[in-house]
């Protein structure tokens, strides 16, 4: 059936965000209330067209070939990204309000993020190659533009360079998209994604795939294709990661890759396995530079970067359960690193920094912040029974079906994956909320309710998807892949399907019996002592006795256990500090292969003098080539 709703949800923001830039500088809060109407707008338009049925929008006939330009379709895959797309912008859009006040350019921040989430509907929607490339190539340009407002702490120079990197890999791999796109086309002869159906068996259908899952891993943050986003987070708004890297991006990129997997090719086994190969690398290699990084952004970026891995391993297995699980922990990832950008942006907010070395002690300042990212943390580390437990179970089991005895190195990889990201949370939870005050850090409070708003309902989700992780996987994720997952009460049986909503209940019992084994067990004796420095308690000789409060909190402040110390020595290991020495470098960064052009184009400039006869001279010989080129074939 077709729907008018459709086109509402993407040009209604497009629209907006264009609107927005007349909006007159001292207009501040007319500005943001327009912006969170537009999105909660989009929002609600999200929720209509996830609760009805799948529709389509058509208009503008492409003549060239049978199509519309304006093809827009909803179904089982997209609806639940379009309503999320649009949650994450309206969230991000509400917690701006407090993080962004005071800074400059909001007359092009707010459009900016308007624009962002109707280039994302666009792209999900889209059901028209030639238009979804337009609207995946818009968010680009948004994402450099947002990039280069910047941090409050970085300088013009490295905001530029992020914005030019992110532009850089990206465009490329966009590039690498639309050769795909147009070797697609070239075998199936049409333009609209639906009736694209390719078998992955010869040498043109497998670049074809190769190019678009280039584009899609670009955008989603895979190795090697990666480091635009740790390069992002030290540069750009908080706020600006939490809604594009951490969510709308991830959606866009692990939404084409199971389009193209689940559509448009019959994948064979080669491509299961490099995509399986790349996802664990990714897992793997992240995580380990996740450990040692000071900059609770950065820290972030690259778990954004090693749980993309998650996603492509998860889709890699070619098994239905594989590939929910990978769509599932692609919406997870979303809920929970989007909390854990927004509340370290509320760190940022009040303390001015972003050094886990120089923060500390901010629970008992900022609860409400520490709590929503601790949820986040567990989340993300799998710990049961939060929503990122449930999708990685599900990953792990896509893994045996497909054959873990052929496999079982992904899995420990997968596994390993999650031990180090539990450890590298320990780090930060410790360095930035559970330890002590740093001296010299001023007076902190707890944010506002504008950016309190974000984190408690993406800290909600993750326990609701954890706890009741039947009701994203039974309307969202199984409609999507064709598995019928078991509802209420028949989740509660330990047979058949893995059942997370079993599986969370036999949890909370052993997480009760632990709990009451260690009240049983634990001691009541506490022997207070005095901290000695060199042989003598702190504060001897002092006014500042440990006889008073003050004494009591300068000595902890002298004696503080940093949460980065224990993982400074882990980077100077022998054989793991050449390899973080060369990460930190960038030898790994794709965009130095672009340096490697800079001989070809000098000798292209060299060659072109201008003289007519040497330009005749080329045409000559590529005349010569082309001849051999057909007598060959």
């Amino acid at each position: 059936m077709s729907s008018p709703m459709l086109p509402w949800l993407v040009f209604l923001p497009l629209l907006a965000g264009v609107v927005a830039f007349a909006i007159p500088v001292k207009a501040e809060r007319f500005r943001e209330v327009f912006s969170t109407v537009v999105s909660a707008a989009a929002f609600l338009l999200g929720i209509a067209v996830l609760v009805g049925p799948e529709a389509t929008y058509r208009a503008v006939s492409l003549g060239f070939v049978d199509g519309y330009l304006v093809d827009f379709r909803i179904d089982v895959l997209n609806r639940f990204m379009v309503m999320f797309a649009s949650l994450f912008g309206l969230l991000v859009t509400v917690f701006s309000i407090g993080y962004m006040k005071g800074r400059s350019r909001l007359r092009e921040y707010y459009p900016y993020v308007l624009i962002s989430i109707g280039a994302a509907n666009g792209a999900l929607l889209a059901n028209n190659w030639l238009a979804f490339v337009g609207f995946w190539g818009l968010i680009l340009v948004t994402l450099f533009l947002l990039t280069t407002i910047g941090s409050v702490d970085a300088d013009g120079n490295k905001v530029m360079r992020a914005a030019g990197k992110s532009m850089i890999i990206l465009g490329a791999a966009d590039l690498a998209l639309i050769l795909g796109v147009g070797l697609v086309f070239a075998l199936s002869h049409t333009l609209t994604i639906s009736e694209t159906s390719l078998a992955a068996n010869g040498a043109m259908a497998v670049a074809a795939f190769v190019l678009i899952m280039l584009g899609a891993l670009s955008k989603a943050g895979a190795m090697p294709m990666h480091s635009w986003i740790p390069d992002m987070a030290e540069a750009s708004p908080t706020s600006v990661m939490a809604l594009l890297p951490a969510s709308l991006d991830k959606l866009l990129g692990i939404y084409l890759l199971a389009r193209i997997v689940l559509d448009v090719f019959q994948v064979n086994l080669g491509l299961n396995l490099l995509m399986m190969i790349i996802g664990s690398v990714t897992i793997v290699a992240a995580v380990v530079m996740a450990m040692v990084q000071h900059d609770l952004r950065k820290l972030l970026s690259f778990h954004a970067v090693s749980q993309v891995g998650y996603m492509v391993l998860g889709i890699g297995t070619g098994t239905a359960i594989g590939i929910a699980g990978g769509l599932f922990h692609m919406l997870n990832h979303a809920i929970y690193k989007s909390c854990l950008f927004l509340t370290a942006g509320a760190v940022e907010k009040q303390t001015g920094t972003m050094d886990i070395a120089k923060l500390g002690g901010l629970a008992r300042v900022m609860p409400f912040t520490f709590g929503a990212f601790e949820i986040a943390a567990l989340a993300i580390s799998g710990i049961p029974p939060l929503n990122g437990f449930v999708s990685k179970w599900m990953v792990y089991q896509g893994l045996v079906e497909a054959g873990v005895g052929s496999y079982w190195i992904f899995l420990v990889a997968a596994m390993f994956g999650s031990a180090l990201t539990l450890a590298s949370f320990v780090k930060v939870a410790h360095g930035v909320f559970l330890g002590d005050t740093p001296r010299g850090m001023g007076k902190v409070s707890e944010v506002g309710a504008s950016m309190r708003f974000a984190p408690a309902v993406l800290a909600t989700l993750c326990v609701i998807f954890g706890f009741a992780a039947q009701v994203p996987l039974v309307h969202f994720i199984g409609p999507a892949v064709g598995l019928q997952f078991p509802s209420f009460p028949e989740a509660l049986s330990i047979g058949g399907i893995w059942s997370p909503t079993a599986g969370t209940a036999l949890l909370l019992v052993a997480l009760l019996v632990g709990y009451l084994v260690y009240l049983s067990s634990r001691t009541r004796v506490v022997r207070e002592v005095p901290v000695y420095v060199g042989g003598e308690t702190t504060g001897e000789g002092t006014t500042d006795s440990l006889d008073t409060g003050y004494g009591r909190v300068a000595a902890a402040n002298d004696t503080r256990v940093l949460g980065t110390e224990f993982y400074d020595s882990i980077r100077r290991l022998p054989g793991l500090s050449g390899l973080y020495d060369r990460g930190e470098s960038a030898t790994f960064d794709l965009e130095r292969l672009g340096k490697l052009a800079g001989p070809v184009g000098w000798g292209l400039s060299a060659l072109h003098s201008g003289k007519l006869a040497t330009y005749v001279s080329w045409i000559l010989w590529a005349v010569v080539v082309l001849f051999l080129v057909i007598v060959a074939l």
